[in-house]
């Protein structure tokens, strides 16, 4: 079956280009809408505390083969969840299952020493460029032959 003859089962036409067999600007096009209903970027699944640990006392209290198969399809979560969640709820209960993704916050501390030392490098930094441009001052006097005074001003 030809590639057009294919395209046109499923109720999109080929472009001359696409007919011809050429490679037009290089990108291919689809000739179909992405659904409206579809986001372009789908959203992480996030469960609450209460939800997880929910989750997991009823997989502790299933007995039979196969109830826990089905209550992971009702829920509509995978055995990864599960095994990850128990894991939490075993370590520190309820406050293991409400730990968040992503950076944590950080001490006002640690936030103040790190401002600090940022402030330290950048004046440090002007100081090396205040200490380079004096000594290009001093040798510039030299070689036009102008004196300069030492202040004790410093």
């Amino acid at each position: 079956m030809s590639k057009e003859s294919q395209v046109q089962e499923r109720g999109v036409s080929l472009s001359e280009t696409a007919r011809s067999g050429g490679s037009g600007n290089g990108v291919a096009v689809s000739g179909r809408v992405p659904s409206a209903g579809v986001p372009a970027k789908p959203q992480r699944r996030q469960y609450s505390a209460q939800f997880k640990a929910r989750v997991v006392e009823e997989a502790d209290a299933c007995t039979q083969a196969g109830e826990i198969a089905a209550l992971l399809r009702r829920e509509g979560l995978y055995s990864s969840h599960l095994v990850h969640w128990r894991r939490e709820y075993r370590n520190g209960a309820a406050a293991g299952l409400a730990k968040r993704r992503g950076p944590q916050a950080k001490d006002a501390v640690v936030l103040e020493k790190e401002e600090l030392e940022r402030k330290v490098a950048r004046l440090e930094h002007r100081l090396r460029q205040a200490e380079k441009i004096i000594e290009v001052q001093k040798k510039l006097s030299e070689l036009l032959g102008i004196p300069m005074t030492e202040s004790n001003d410093r």
